[in-house]
């Protein structure tokens, strides 16, 4: 109230005309300045001095920095230039974090370069510069190769060449009945399951057959089976079935023969399409047995092995093995069933050794024997599952056995490899470095 009371109350007045003066002096061209808060007034500039530009925007920190930095322009040109150290500014001791963190607003990187502002006591323009050069540290290797390199070198494979690895299934990718997707499976389960069905030692138990005896049979076996022109899994297979019998039953000599028709009567089934006959059979024995005896044994054959048929033979890992030796020809293939087939005949090797050994074994013969280089390379390596020095035993045994095949009495795997349609490779001399001595 005091306040009002000090103010002077000025009345209008009235012309000549009776007409009332506009309020505010707006008559006498007169502007008046409204009141505003303390500290918000704006001054006008002082006489003689520049006007200052008028600020249309909010004033941010960048703005407010780039207009010192303006001001400052000619204090700074007759100071000396800072050094700046890989497009960094060094900061001086005390800076407050606040500056700090203004600092890092204003450093943009932008196509390659950058440029900001020093928040410092003098303001410092950072000169545009190659991120190439702003690389504070210098290229190197990582810690974590450093110690990969440590745990390689520990371990003995910091200078050992990568392995190179031929995808052998590439050319069957489009071939359904092959099985790629499921063949690599397929003879993971094999090798787990080849021991299971494998004969055990049964001469012991067999009062009236040996070593011998067993030979005779399975060269019988191989001239009928050629004979019948079956398949070879046939053969195997039909091996298999004789083996496994004669490690749970007795049998007489008498009846040797009829176990061996009968089992080649039970494979001829389970892997030909079209399977001799009984009639059949009893020709090649030029009659020996009836019928029912062939019949009888089947059943009794089958009764003791429990229907199993569908076991791991050392052809299935042959066809697989030889696959894996590329490159791969006709005359590798028949050197390798020849010295399988010389490896079947013999009672110690099929017990001795399980049938992936034995047929990664004939595969290492007969690259041995054909001076193919490297006798065993990664590929087949990654395949059998088998080393050089794994194999090198049972290898020595099969050329052994070719040593002797042209003088053994048991001629039928040497006739059989001897024709051309099999490329002769029974008549080519046997591997030299491997050979320990007919046994």
């Amino acid at each position: 109230m005091a306040n009002r009371d000090a103010v002077p109350k000025i009345l209008p007045k009235v012309g000549g005309g009776g007409e009332v003066k506009k309020k505010n002096g707006q008559a006498n061209g007169r502007t008046r300045r409204a009141l505003g808060d303390i500290g918000n007034i704006v001054t006008g500039p002082a006489v003689g001095a520049k006007p200052q530009t008028k600020v249309s925007r909010p004033v941010t920190r960048r703005s407010a920095a780039q207009l010192i930095a303006k001001e400052q322009e000619p204090v700074q040109k007759n100071k000396t230039k800072p050094l700046v150290t890989k497009g960094v500014a060094a900061r001086k001791v005390g800076v407050p974090a606040k500056a700090e963190a203004i600092k890092k607003d204003y450093v943009k990187a932008k196509a390659g370069t950058i440029s900001g502002i020093c928040p410092d006591e003098d303001v410092k323009t950072i000169e545009k510069i190659p991120l190439k050069e702003r690389k504070v540290r210098k290229s190197g290797k990582t810690l974590t190769s450093i110690l990969t390199g440590r745990s390689k070198a520990a371990c003995g494979l910091s200078n050992k060449p990568r392995t190179q690895i031929v995808d052998i299934d590439a050319a069957d990718i489009d071939n359904h009945l092959a099985g790629v997707e499921y063949v690599e499976d397929i003879y993971k389960f094999y090798k787990l399951t080849e021991d299971e069905n494998r004969p055990c030692d049964y001469m012991d138990s067999q009062p009236e057959i040996n070593d011998r005896v067993r030979a005779i049979l399975v060269d019988w076996l191989i001239e009928a089976h050629k004979r019948f022109e079956l398949r070879p899994e046939s053969l195997y297979l039909t091996v298999n079935i004789m083996d496994r019998f004669l490690s749970e039953e007795p049998v007489p000599r008498r009846e040797l023969q009829l176990l061996c028709i009968s089992s080649m009567l039970i494979a001829s089934k389970y892997e030909e399409i079209w399977a001799p006959e009984v009639n059949d059979f009893l020709t090649i024995t030029d009659n020996a047995y009836v019928r029912d005896q062939i019949l009888l044994m089947e059943k009794v054959i089958l009764g003791k092995l429990e229907w199993y048929l569908t076991v791991p033979t050392p052809y299935v890992f042959l066809v697989r093995y030889i696959k894996a030796a590329v490159p791969s020809d006709q005359e590798m293939e028949n050197m390798t069933f020849f010295l399988a087939e010389l490896g079947l005949m013999n009672y110690t090797t099929v017990i001795s050794y399980c049938p992936s050994k034995l047929a990664a074994s004939a595969v290492y013969a007969a690259r041995s024997t054909l001076n193919r280089s490297p006798r065993w390379t990664d590929t087949l390596k990654h395949h059998t599952g088998y080393t050089e020095d794994q194999l090198r035993e049972c290898a020595k045994q099969l050329v052994s056995f070719h040593f002797g095949a042209a003088e053994n009495k048991l001629k039928a795997v040497y006739r059989k490899f001897s024709s051309p349609d099999r490329c002769a490779v029974a008549l080519l001399p046997p591997a030299r470095d491997v050979h320990i001595g007919s046994s």
